[in-house]
Formats: C-alpha cells, sequence, structure tokens
C-alpha cells in the first residue's frame, strides 16, 4: 500500500540567494508559492521547525525568506533541506487526485491482474507526472507518462494501480528496414 506516513513532503531548499538569508526553494505544491500557506514546515528529523516568512515567484524560482535567516551562510546551511508538513494540514482532494506519497509503493499491476512491479517515485520534469515502477522481474525501472490510458485505475485502499506500459517497439533493421 502507500506511504500514508504521518508527514508529507512539501519542497526542498536550494541554493543561497543573495546576501540576506533569502533561498531558492523547489515546492512540490500545485501552486509553487502556496506551500508558505502551509504553516510552520519540519525537516526530515521532524526536529527543525521551518517557517516562511515571505514567499515570490520570480520567472527562474520559488525565493524564500525563512523566519529566524538573516545571512547568506544561514541560508547555505540550509541546503538541501527536505520540508515535511504533517499529513493532517493536507487538504482534501478529488476523487481523481492523489498525493505522491500515495502512491509511492503500489503495487502495479497489468489488465488482466499480473504483477508488473511497484511504483517508486513519481517525477515531473515540466511536461507531465511520469510513473517509475521497479518490475517484480528485475532489471531496469520503468518510466510511464502518468495519463488516463497508460495508469486507467488508481485503487489506494487495494494498494494497486492498474498499468497499461506502452508496447516495446520491436527489433527494427537498421536503415529502417532498407538492406
Amino acid at each position: 500500500m502507500g506511504d500514508n506516513s504521518e508527514r508529507v513532503l512539501l519542497g526542498e531548499i536550494g541554493a543561497a540567494q543573495g546576501l540576506k538569508g533569502e533561498v531558492r526553494l523547489r515546492s512540490y505544491t500545485a501552486t509553487p508559492a502556496d506551500i508558505a500557506a502551509y504553516g510552520p514546515l519540519q525537516d526530515e528529523t521532524g526536529a527543525t521547525s521551518i517557517e516562511i516568512e515571505r514567499a515570490r515567484v520570480t520567472p527562474k524560482a520559488l525565493i524564500v525568506r525563512i523566519k529566524g535567516v538573516s545571512t547568506r551562510e544561514a541560508a547555505e546551511a540550509l541546503t538541501g533541506t527536505k520540508l515535511y508538513v504533517p499529513r493532517t494540514r493536507l487538504p482534501e482532494h478529488g476523487t481523481d487526485e492523489w498525493y505522491v506519497a500515495d502512491l509511492i509503493g503500489l503495487e502495479a499491476v497489468g489488465k488482466d491482474g499480473t504483477v508488473l512491479g511497484s511504483v517508486v517515485a513519481v517525477h515531473n520534469f515540466g511536461a507531465s507526472d511520469i510513473v517509475e515502477v521497479a518490475p517484480a522481474s528485475g532489471g531496469e525501472n520503468l518510466l510511464v507518462a502518468f495519463t488516463d490510458e497508460t495508469v486507467p485505475e488508481v485503487d489506494i485502499e487495494n494498494g494497486r494501480l492498474t498499468l497499461v506500459p506502452p508496447r516495446v517497439l520491436e527489433d527494427e533493421p537498421e536503415n529502417g528496414g532498407e538492406e
């Protein structure tokens, strides 16, 4: 079943921005600046609370000021810090929407119920979501566009999703079949 942990990853602090303690922030929220609306965030250990005082969207990045961080050195010390929020602070989502944390660990099955593997990640490189599946038979992970055609059903309650991977191209002779 998916990862139903108590906390959900919402973002990651990137490089320092300027000299007064601002940082670039990679936000995993639908609207990047909305990460500030969740209130205090926690680091991976849960020991450190991080509060975003101000966020501004630029053409290249989301830039934030973190409460208590006023120097470049302090900002640099936070580089790479992953930011989590308690699951209870997340809004409800629609029936055809899921949190990535709920998808990780789901069993990927074919239309006939054959176990194909398990979901290890969901990526988005700008165009659309891509589901990464570790094959049950081993080998390289499979990357599949997360569309209605390739993932026609997601069943969080039963810990599985239906996966219709694209057909693997047949080995073709070089030169497009010309000999």
